[in-house]
């Protein structure tokens, strides 16, 4: 099994001494101006606990959704404020996703990651302004492409200046309506020579339903994540809200928070055996 990337200059190593998988976490977006910082702080307490770096992630803004009423967030400067405040407040890393080029330098002044999302992947010019940023740049396989084909993005990433590269599994379109991980990706996606991070809920996604809201299977996030560490994954990716029935974007397939500890304590356990094998 291939062992971590060694990546020193990825801002996500609170804890360089845990040999942990590192964490980014977070809501699925900004919904209110209390909430992030309540889901950050708890998290954070959390992973200081059990030694695992730790990156908050929420959306300041929703691009990619189904139906033209989608909630898609409070604003984009109050959302990004919102980032920057926990970045500064918790003194840790933060991670947004952008949807065109234009958005990439204003969101860079307030995060530390700039998520591609899997839809966009093989937009260049997107690409492109992200790696210009200096930022860690973190692209989300597409469900329409196979793990080998990412090697094209991270060229992308690299040619236009970027050196601070994540690439993530989501899950591969199985049928119209629903995904299938396939983990073979995690040490394919490893070729590259970047950090590999396994997503345990939108890999669960149901999507394009005909009522325009994705439909999940949250009672599998445990499942995913227990095969993505076992295979060595670099970082696990999952959203998590306190009420997941009223999260306002995909709450189908959140982590109630309340069973973030319980379940993030099971994967360092096996994390652990699997870095011995």
């Amino acid at each position: 099994m291939p062992t971590n990337v060694s990546y020193p200059d990825l801002p996500l190593m609170r804890h360089t001494a845990s040999g942990n998988f590192f964490l980014i976490a977070g809501p699925c977006v900004i919904e209110d101006e209390k909430s992030p910082f309540l889901i950050a702080e708890r998290l954070l307490e959390i992973c200081d606990r059990l030694q695992i770096p730790f990156a908050f992630k929420a959306s300041y803004r929703k691009a990619n959704r189904s139906r033209v009423d989608s909630f898609t967030g409070i604003g984009d400067w109050e959302g990004l404020e919102i980032l920057g405040q926990i970045r500064e407040r918790f003194n840790i890393p933060v991670v947004t996703d952008i949807h065109n080029e234009t958005e990439a330098a204003t969101a860079a002044q307030f995060v530390d990651v700039l998520q591609i999302p899997a839809f966009l992947c093989r937009q260049t010019s997107l690409l492109a302004a992200a790696a210009e940023t200096g930022r860690v740049v973190n692209v989300k396989k597409g469900q329409f492409l196979s793990p080998e084909a990412m090697v094209h993005a991270v060229n992308k990433i690299r040619y236009y200046g970027g050196s601070k590269i994540l690439l993530t599994e989501r899950g591969t379109t199985f049928g119209y309506q629903d995904l299938v991980v396939d983990f073979r990706s995690v040490p394919i996606m490893k070729r590259n020579e970047v950090p590999v991070v396994v997503d345990i809920t939108h890999s669960l996604q149901k999507p394009n339903q005909p009522e325009g809201v994705s439909g999940g299977d949250p009672e599998m996030i445990e499942t995913i994540g227990r095969a993505a560490v076992a295979n060595c994954c670099d970082g696990i990716f999952l959203e998590t809200h306190p009420d997941p029935r009223n999260a306002k974007s995909d709450g189908a397939n959140m982590l109630p928070l309340g069973k973030a500890e319980a379940l993030l304590q099971r994967l360092v356990a096996i994390a652990k055996v699997a870095r011995e094998v």
